[in-house]
């Protein structure tokens, strides 16, 4: 029996890479799509051959084809999106950042708590080969003790010195009260920030960020540098940008024996190098460009599939391998 699907928003991302995930992934049935206005919703619903579309976000939820939620509304508008689908019975699949305030993450939490129901946050970079490689060899101590972790995933156009051009659709991604507070750190930093959670096996215990914006001249930054110590005592750096056309988007981890090195692997595609130089191994493998391979994912709940990397966020269970079905724990 397939997974049926409801999108909510119908913008870029739900079009270029959940949608086409959700057909890529065997299992997985598209059945619904929401946009708030009824055209928008049945050009979705006619690109990606989806069954029905609707402009009122409680038709979709009724609709007993859908057994789960992606939720791609603007950041602001997660929580209240997550809550009526967790109300409605449905698991939810949520977009990153999971909400804009730790007020409404627990809200989030708790709704799905309440009704039983799963959430997940979507980070895809847990689905690249080379990141699950470093995870894999730094639990095997294959490193020696971690001592520092980078990430860095940035980009931009020589010569512009701000935000890309925005349409009247995106310009929510400008409005502080929507995106929530902060421009490229919830677009790309939160991905890295993840990513070296995910890697190291470990959360973080301190952070301390420098932004060029944050203030009344520029309320949203274009530039942001992290410094995070993890529980385990590692050490990390991060770096989210839209101003750096030449960035190198890697990560590396430094252990006391070697080191681990994703080159240009911090991207939406799948793509880049993986490399580990240590006294006990050493290994490289090299990934053509795909833009698809990071958003699909198999799960092993009777017959189901679905986009992304699903992980466990903040003690919330999610959709992870062995565990969709299963109500959220902890919190």
């Amino acid at each position: 029996m397939a997974f049926g699907w409801g999108i909510v928003s119908t913008g870029k991302h739900p079009d270029m890479k959940i949608a086409p995930a959700i057909a890529a992934a065997d299992g997985g049935d598209l059945v619904a799509v929401y946009s708030r206005d009824q055209d928008r919703a049945e050009t979705f619903a006619q690109t990606h051959d989806v069954r029905a579309a609707y402009s009122q976000l409680g038709d979709l939820l009724k609709d007993s084809r859908v057994d789960g939620v992606f939720v791609a509304s603007p950041n602001a508008l997660h929580a209240e999106h997550v809550g009526l689908a967790a109300a409605a019975g449905k698991r939810v699949l949520c977009e990153k950042p999971m909400a804009t305030t730790i007020v409404d993450a627990v809200r989030m939490l708790q709704a799905c708590r309440r009704a039983g129901v799963t959430l997940g946050i979507a980070f895809n970079l847990r689905q690249h080969p080379a990141d699950i490689r470093a995870r894999e060899l730094v639990a095997a101590g294959t490193l020696g003790r971690i001592v520092l972790a980078q990430a860095q995933w940035a980009f931009g156009v020589r010569g512009r010195d701000g935000s890309p051009p925005r349409t009247p659709l995106t310009q929510w991604w400008d409005t502080p009260e929507l995106i929530g507070g902060a421009s490229t750190m919830m677009g790309t930093g939160v991905h890295s920030v993840d990513l070296l959670r995910f890697v190291l096996g470990a959360e973080v215990d301190e952070i301390t960020a420098v932004t060029d914006g944050q203030t009344v001249a520029r309320p949203l930054e274009q530039l942001a540098c992290l410094t995070l110590r993890f529980g385990n005592g590692t050490l990390g750096q991060v770096v989210a940008s839209r101003l750096l056309p030449d960035s190198r988007n890697d990560f590396r981890v430094y252990g006391i024996t070697g080191l681990i090195a994703g080159h240009h692997s911090m991207w939406e595609a799948r793509t880049g190098r993986f490399e580990i130089t240590s006294d006990t191994a050493n290994e490289a493998a090299d990934y053509p460009e795909a833009l698809l391979p990071n958003y699909s994912a198999r799960f092993h709940w009777p017959p189901y599939a679905g986009p992304f990397s699903i992980t466990r966020y903040r003690g919330c269970s999610c959709l992870s391998r062995g565990h969709i079905g299963r109500p959220m724990r902890g919190f």
